[in-house]
């Protein structure tokens, strides 16, 4: 056990690194599935890793707000593929279908993650053979209307996870309402997500530990003379500190200099703050709006990756979607670390349109 527990310290050292951005990294130590937290889309991808306000005929959007599954998603179908750095793997792949009699749109869909072969090693760092690792989560979800203005839905996720020769199950419930003023072009939307409980234990003697649980707020505006929405998410609701002080960084950066006693008070609340934001933009160009542009910021993923008197992009993304006859292409890039970034692609479809 001690063995394998070694080896998965080693070999998902790279995987912590990926998540930090999507997943907090002052967090991330204290919950499992993480993966759950991860952008389903290109679209999504592109545009900071968070995207809960846009109600339109994308059905990756219903795996972060199933409450923004309507009618116009009915058949549509998507499938999405990420490159990691480390040879990770990450895909989901959904299909939505109206049932009119309910008036109600349903979802159904999954999403995995293969980390790859990793080494397994004694406690003394000598390596005795390899493992895999990877999840999955089985996603049923439903949204409809409760008025003209406000929808609501619901994601139900059952989740598998195989860490060399450990196991576990979960369930993960989302749940979420959207407020839509067409008039003005003003969606907001309320999340709730990963409420839930781990089923079986990787070690069976062990407590249980807790699933990713995050509230978040975002509003989206479409502009009335200019072909672009933008979009502010609130992330990590539910915890107003999340900011990080490394104490073996802050010591190590005054191992030769006076230690420096001074506090920031204003700058670690703006930093803090703005930790909780994404800001993101979408120009829609064209009749059909078969071109678009992506741009955003995760000030959360930008202040924990970012390397200390280093300049680089940790924290922006960017992406362009583009349709061709009947199916649309989107391609988006995610700014990790210098170690590695994401490149996120995914091909979608409507089976009416056929």
């Amino acid at each position: 056990m001690f063995r394998l527990q070694i080896g998965l310290r080693q070999g998902l050292l790279g995987v912590g690194l990926l998540l930090a951005g999507e997943s907090q990294a002052q967090l991330g130590g204290n919950y499992i599935y993480q993966f759950l937290q991860l952008s389903p889309s290109a679209r999504v991808t592109a545009l900071g890793g968070n995207l809960i306000t846009v109600r339109d005929n994308d059905v990756a959007l219903a795996y972060n707000n199933p409450a923004l599954l309507n009618p116009k998603m009915h058949n549509g179908i998507f499938f999405s593929q990420d490159i990691h750095p480390s040879g990770i793997g990450y895909g989901n792949l959904a299909y939505a279908y109206h049932y009119a009699p309910w008036a109600t749109t349903m979802q159904g869909g999954i999403q995995y993650i293969s980390y790859g072969a990793m080494q397994e090693t004694t406690p003394e760092g000598n390596i005795i053979g390899e493992f895999r690792a990877s999840e999955y989560a089985l996603t049923a979800g439903a949204g409809r209307n409760l008025s003209e203005q406000l929808s609501v839905g619901a994601n139900l996720k059952t989740i598998f996870s195989y860490m060399g020769s450990y196991r576990s199950t979960g369930l993960s419930l989302d749940m979420a309402a959207t407020y839509e003023d067409t008039a003005k072009h003003v969606v907001v939307s309320l999340v709730f997500k990963n409420m839930g409980s781990q089923l079986t234990k990787y070690n069976p003697n062990a407590g249980r530990e807790l699933l990713p649980f995050e509230i978040q707020l975002g509003f989206s505006k479409r502009l009335k003379y200019l072909p672009l929405r933008f979009s502010i998410i609130g992330q990590q609701l539910q915890r107003w500190n999340i900011r990080y002080d490394d104490p073996a960084l802050r010591d190590a950066q005054n191992l030769f200099a006076t230690p420096d006693t001074s506090t920031n008070n204003f700058g670690n609340f703006a930093d803090n703050f703005f930790r909780h934001i994404v800001f993101n933009g979408e120009l829609l160009l064209g009749k059909t709006e078969g071109l678009r542009l992506r741009l955003g910021y995760n000030h959360l993923r930008g202040a924990e990756m970012r390397v200390t008197g280093l300049r680089g992009l940790a924290g922006f993304t960017a992406g362009v979607g583009i349709k061709v006859s009947k199916f649309r292409l989107d391609y988006g890039f995610g700014s990790y670390h210098f170690a590695g970034s994401a490149h996120h692609f995914t091909l979608s479809t409507n089976i009416s349109d056929w």
